[in-house]
C-alpha cells in the first residue's frame, strides 16, 4: 500500500489498487460494510464496531493486544474514531449533501461505477483514518523515550540529546532558507535596484521617497517584462489580467526583491504575491459574470456605517482609503481594493464614521486600515489619527499597513511624528500591524524602518497569511525567528480564505495545525506568539486548536474535508455555525511533490483535525 500511496501522490494512482489496500487495512470493517443489507444497518454496525474498539483501548481488563498499544497510539485512535463517527452521522450527510458511508459501502460491494465518482484523495483520507483507528498510524519517526537510567544526570543528558535533534530539524531548514539571502544575492539586488531606478528616471533620493515609489508603481505588463524575465505561466496570468481589467501593482522597491533573470527559489514567494495567476484571473472573471459576491468575509453585513467594519465588542476597523501602493493577489478585500488611478479619499464619509465611533463608548480600539492608510500623505493621515485620539474612550489605535514590506522608506519622519505624538503610555497606545509573508521580505531597509518605530516605544506586530507559498516544513518557523530578531512580534497566522479565485494559495487546515504543533512548538515561547486562526465570515476569528471551535463532519468525493465551525462567541451567545469545505490533503501533497518536496516529511498531516 505504501507504494500505491507514493504513486497516488505523484498523480499516477490505480484507484482499484488503492481500494483493495484500504480494505486490507481493516478486514472487519470491510465485512461490516459489504454484508450490511442497507445503509442504516451499515451505519449501526459501524458505530457498534467503533464503540467496541474504543472501550477495548481503555479497558484495563480487555484481553487484547489493543490495550498494550502505546498511550499516544490509543489517544490518536480515540480521535480518529471520533472523526469517523462524525463522518457517518446522518445529520452530517444532510449538512454536506454527501454520504461517505454510502460510497464506502458501494466500494466494499465492488461497485465499479462508484470508482468513477471518487478520487485518490477520498481513499487516502479513509486509509489513514482507519490506520489511526486501528492504532497503526506509526507517525512517530523519532524514538525519544528515556526509559529508566537510574541516574538523573544521565537521563538529563539523554533528554538534551533529543532536544538537539529537534533543534537540528529547524536549523537545517533555516540554513537552506537563509542561503538565498547570501552576500552574492545582496550584491545582485543592489545592482537590480540601480537598474530599476534608472529605468524609471529617478535619483537616489527619489528611490527613498515613498511618494515617488507610489507614482512609479509597476502596473503595466510590458514595462514589467522589460525589467524581469517572466515564466510562461506568469505571462499568461498577466495577459489575462490585462484582458479582464484586473489590477496589479508592484512598488519599485518590492520589485527589487525579484530575481531579474527569472523565477527561482529566492523569489518564488514574492512573485506569487503580486503576479495574478491565470487561475485567479479566470475565477475573478467568472465571479463577475455570475454576479458572485467576492466579499467572502461578509464585511458589508458588519458595517454599521460607511467606512467601518465591526465584528467584535470593543474594536472596529476604519477604512479611510480604498487602494494600496501594492496589490496582493490573495487580499481578502480584493472585492473593494481599487487601482491607484481609481482610488479616492472620502473625508465626509470618514468624518461621519469618526463621529459614530465617538458616540459608541463600547469601542476602545480602532484599527485604521483599508486599503493601506500609509498611501495617504502624513497631513491627512495625521488629522484622522488626531481625531480618533481626541475621543476619550479610545485606548489604542492600530495602523494596519504593509508599507514596511512594500516600501519601508514610508516610515519617514512625518509618520514617526504622528506615532510619537499620540503614543502616550498610561493613556493611549499606538501600534503598527504589518504583514510579512516570508523571511525573504526582510531586508536591511526593513530592519532600519522597524527599528525607528520601536525606538518610540511603539510595538510592531505581524499578521501572516498561511498560504501554499510559505507552508513548507519550517518555512513559517524561520519567518518567526527572523521577525522577532528584527523587532516584530508574530501576532496571527491566518488560514487562507476560502475564496474561489485564490485557490492557488489555499492550504488544508490540517497543515496549519501541523505547523503549529510540530514546527512552531520547537521555537522558544516568546518567538511563537502568533495564534493560528480561521476567519469565519461575518463573525470573525475562530482558533484552530480546539474541538470546541471546529470539527470535521464529512469527507467529500475529491478527498476534501468539510468542517463545521463554531464562532468565537459560541460559549457566550447562541450564534450560527459555519460550514467550510477545505482543499484536499492529497492535492496539496501532490503539489508539494511537483515542487520538489518529499510528501513523507508531512506524513502526520492526516491526523490533524
Amino acid at each position: 500500500m505504501k507504494t500505491q500511496i507514493q504513486q497516488a501522490l505523484k498523480g499516477a494512482a490505480n484507484l482499484q489498487k488503492l481500494v483493495t489496500g484500504l480494505w486490507e487495512t481493516d478486514r472487519e470493517l470491510f465485512r461490516i460494510l459489504r454484508d450490511a443489507g442497507n445503509t442504516a444497518q451499515a451505519r449501526e454496525n459501524t458505530f457498534t464496531y467503533l464503540n467496541t474498539l474504543e472501550r477495548a483501548y481503555f479497558n484495563i481488563y480487555a484481553e487484547s493486544k489493543l490495550k498494550t498499544l502505546h498511550i499516544l497510539d490509543r489517544n490518536l485512535a480515540k480521535e480518529c474514531i471520533r472523526v469517523m463517527k462524525n463522518v457517518i452521522r446522518t445529520e452530517n450527510e444532510l449538512l454536506s449533501g454527501f454520504s461517505a458511508l454510502k460510497t464506502l459501502r458501494r466500494l466494499a460491494g465492488g461497485d465499479t461505477d462508484t470508482l468513477q465518482r471518487i478520487s485518490p484523495g477520498f481513499i487516502l483520507e479513509f486509509y489513514h483514518l482507519i490506520l489511526g483507528i486501528r492504532g497503526e498510524a506509526a507517525i512517530h519517526r523519532l524514538q525519544t523515550e528515556l526509559g529508566e537510567s537510574g541516574e538523573d544526570r544521565e537521563t538529563a543528558l539523554l533528554r538534551s540529546d533529543h532536544l538537539d535533534v529537534y533543534s537540528g530539524m529547524i536549523e537545517n531548514k533555516a540554513s537552506y532558507y537563509r542561503s538565498f539571502w547570501n552576500e552574492t544575492r545582496q550584491v545582485l539586488r543592489e545592482q537590480f535596484k540601480e537598474k530599476i531606478r534608472k529605468h524609471l528616471g529617478g535619483s537616489v533620493s527619489d528611490w527613498n521617497d515613498p511618494f515617488w515609489q507610489v507614482r512609479h508603481v509597476i502596473r503595466d505588463r510590458k514595462q514589467l517584462e522589460s525589467l524581469v524575465t517572466l515564466s510562461e505561466d506568469e505571462q499568461e496570468g498577466l495577459r489575462l489580467a490585462e484582458k479582464h481589467h484586473i489590477d496589479f501593482q508592484i512598488t519599485p522597491y518590492y520589485l527589487s526583491l525579484f530575481n531579474p533573470e527569472g523565477r527561482d527559489e529566492s523569489d518564488r514567494v514574492v512573485r506569487a504575491q503580486v503576479l495574478p495567476s491565470a487561475t485567479y484571473c479566470r475565477n475573478v472573471k467568472l465571479n463577475r459574470e455570475t454576479g458572485c459576491d467576492m466579499d467572502f468575509m461578509g464585511e458589508k453585513s458588519t458595517s454599521p456605517v460607511d467606512g467601518i467594519t465591526r465584528r467584535y465588542a470593543q474594536i472596529l476597523i476604519l477604512k479611510p482609503y480604498d487602494s494600496c501602493p501594492q496589490i496582493c493577489v490573495y487580499c481578502q478585500r480584493n472585492w473593494e481594493i481599487k487601482g491607484l488611478d481609481e482610488a479616492k479619499t472620502t473625508p465626509a464619509r470618514i468624518e461621519k464614521a469618526i463621529r459614530w465611533i465617538a458616540d459608541t463608548p463600547a469601542i476602545t480600539e480602532v484599527l485604521v486600515t483599508g486599503g493601506d492608510p500609509l498611501t495617504l500623505p502624513n497631513g491627512y493621515l495625521g488629522r484622522i489619527i488626531g481625531k480618533l485620539a481626541d475621543i476619550p474612550h479610545i485606548e489604542r489605535i492600530r495602523i494596519g499597513t504593509r508599507t514596511p514590506v512594500t516600501m519601508p522608506c514610508r516610515i519617514d519622519d512625518g509618520f514617526l511624528a504622528i506615532l510619537e505624538k499620540h503614543h502616550v503610555p498610561g493613556r493611549r497606545e499606538m501600534v503598527v500591524i504589518t504583514h510579512f509573508q516570508h523571511a525573504f521580505e526582510i531586508t536591511p531597509e526593513v530592519t532600519e524602518a522597524v527599528s525607528r518605530i520601536r525606538k518610540l516605544g511603539v510595538g510592531v506586530y505581524n499578521q501572516q497569511v498561511f498560504t501554499y507559498y510559505n507552508s513548507r516544513r519550517f518555512e513559517t518557523a524561520f519567518l518567526r525567528k527572523i521577525l522577532k530578531i528584527n523587532g516584530i512580534d508574530p501576532y496571527y497566522s491566518f488560514n487562507t480564505k476560502g475564496k474561489a479565485e485564490t485557490v492557488d494559495f489555499r492550504v488544508p487546515i490540517a497543515r496549519i495545525e501541523q505547523e503549529r504543533k510540530e514546527e512552531a512548538r520547537i521555537l522558544p515561547g516568546i518567538v511563537r506568539t502568533d495564534e493560528p486562526v480561521f476567519n469565519v465570515p461575518r463573525l470573525g476569528k475562530s482558533h484552530l486548536r480546539a474541538w470546541q471551535d471546529h470539527e470535521p463532519i464529512m469527507i467529500m468525493p475529491d478527498g476534501s474535508r468539510v468542517y463545521r465551525f463554531y464562532p468565537w462567541e459560541s460559549m457566550i451567545a447562541r450564534t450560527e455555525d459555519y460550514l467550510y469545505t477545505d482543499i484536499s490533503i492529497t492535492n496539496y501533497l501532490q503539489r508539494l511533490a511537483r515542487d520538489g518536496e518529499d510528501p513523507a516529511d508531512y506524513a502526520s498531516i492526516w491526523y490533524y483535525f
